[in-house]
């Protein structure tokens, strides 16, 4: 007797969702083999039931109900009504197809355990074509990460068919030498993942969410699927909220934390350390005052311990179903303190500025490079009608403004921010509310008294006190004749 043939995607996708054994998967593909078919064996039960709906019933031996079941090619989740309606329409009339040739009746495969013929047919398309994971496979992947900290690393790449990258000083360098073969990234990232997980990364193809290692740290995650297979990002998160003297921060942005009400934001490009600095300024509020802080992230990064102030942390598309619906419940939620991860639309926006407005102190981070493009951006957000009181509203509620950038350091030890600050003094609310943002510049470069700060002259600073070389600083800088006088 041959040896039955290896086991298909489909089979062993069935024993990994436990809704059959290898012993009733190898009988299946004994079967297989003595019906004398090449397909695999879920092609061949989708082509029985094609050969089915075109010839007399006779034609076509019905696979066992079990089997029927496990196999089938119908979709894992009910259509939706309109495709319902559509499937409960007869089936248009056609002239009679010639009928096929019958073939040799396979025996059906042994009976499922009553469990897993209950769980109903397989979401074919929601489980990728991976080896099972392992321990191993979490051993390997928690070495990974215990090697890219040691480093000193910010971020950990997988690629499939790639050397592991690892970002240092905001470059990436190779972890070695080795390739991930095949399926070597996926074994390693889905050990670590919940069926939930899984499952939401199968239907959207892409996922973030935070994972602590034990022994190792917190991570920041985002997998994504791409042509090679499944990739994904790992990037470092201290076990507790850094304070602003750990990230390198003036020691004046403490007073961006005594505002009561209104709303400071926290900007620059993605990477350069906007979530850290707005956990430091959460920290020194929770370790200064008696309130209650209500975060709204995706997903929750750093951790907060409630100190003095009470902490509650909303994730969103997991404990709310997205930004805008937990700040419209956040209202009703006696919050003293808001912080947003990030504004991402015009709804969120409304009602970040809506909250400011009623006597509650707003913490949030927009994806713009400097102060100025901060203002126009949220004015830009809204339709024309509705600008100039959108104007009104910052020039009464917005308190100041962060834009940072991380730059890599002279002497090779990671990086340190440059940071560009606007306080909405008198003379910038005037500003705002006259349209008149391009004049805010001059202000920037001559408040320095008043704790304001260009990006340009925080970057010249750096390069003349030896912190940063000047070839780096350029890549940075918005005014290229300032960086040339550094």
């Amino acid at each position: 007797m041959t040896d039955p043939k290896p086991a298909p995607l489909l089979g062993r996708l069935a024993v990994h969702l436990k809704m059959i054994s290898m012993d009733q998967l190898t009988e299946a593909i004994r079967a297989q083999g003595r019906a004398g078919e090449d397909a695999k064996l879920g092609e061949q039960q989708v082509i029985a039931k094609h050969k089915a709906a075109k010839t007399a019933p006779a034609a076509v031996p019905k696979p066992a109900p079990e089997a029927d079941s496990l196999f089938s090619d119908e979709p894992a989740v009910a259509p939706p009504p309109a495709a319902a309606n559509s499937a409960a329409r007869p089936a248009p009339t056609s002239a009679p197809a010639a009928p096929a040739k019958p073939r040799a009746a396979a025996p059906a495969p042994a009976p499922l355990a009553p469990a897993a013929a209950a769980a109903g047919p397989a979401p074919v398309g929601s489980v990728s074509d991976f080896a099972t994971p392992g321990d191993a496979d979490r051993a390997r992947f928690e070495d990974i990460l215990r090697r890219a900290i040691a480093r000193g690393a910010s971020d950990v790449h997988l690629h499939e068919g790639s050397t592991v990258q690892i970002r240092i000083a905001g470059r990436l360098t190779p972890d070695g030498d080795a390739m991930l073969e095949l399926e070597d990234a996926e074994r390693m990232v889905l050990s670590i993942l919940s069926p939930e997980q899984r499952e939401t990364l199968a239907v959207r193809g892409e996922l973030d969410w935070c994972h602590t290692f034990p022994g190792i740290g917190r991570f920041r995650a985002n997998l994504y699927r791409a042509h090679r297979g499944l990739d994904g990002v790992f990037r470092f998160i201290s076990a507790a909220p850094p304070t602003l003297d750990q990230l390198g921060l003036p020691a004046r942005l403490a007073k961006f934390t005594t505002y009561h009400q209104g709303m400071v934001l926290v900007t620059g490009p993605s990477g350069c350390g906007k979530s850290s600095t707005m956990a430091a300024l959460v920290n020194l509020i929770n370790e200064e005052r008696r309130e209650h802080i209500l975060t709204i992230e995706d997903p929750i990064e750093y951790v907060h311990a409630s100190k003095r102030c009470l902490v509650n942390q909303r994730s969103a598309g997991n404990h709310t179903r997205s930004f805008a619906r937990a700040l419209r419940a956040a209202l009703r939620e006696d919050p003293d303190v808001i912080v947003i991860g990030e504004l991402r639309d015009l709804e969120t926006i409304s009602l970040a500025l809506s909250a400011a407005e009623t006597g509650h102190f707003v913490l949030a981070t927009l994806h713009t490079d400097n102060a100025i493009r901060t203002v126009n951006r949220l004015v830009g957000s809204f339709p024309a009608d509705q600008q100039d009181q959108v104007r009104t509203m910052l020039s009464e509620s917005l308190r100041a403004v962060i834009s940072q950038r991380l730059l890599p350091r002279a002497d090779g030890r990671g990086r340190v921010a440059a940071l560009e600050t606007m306080i909405v003094t008198r003379a910038v609310a005037n500003l705002i509310r006259e349209n008149k943002t391009f004049q805010i510049h001059s202000i920037l470069q001559t408040g320095a008294s008043q704790g304001m700060a260009l990006l340009d002259n925080s970057i010249r600073e750096l390069v003349q006190n030896g912190v940063v070389k000047a070839e780096d600083a350029a890549r940075y800088v918005e005014d290229a004749k300032a960086a040339a006088a550094a």
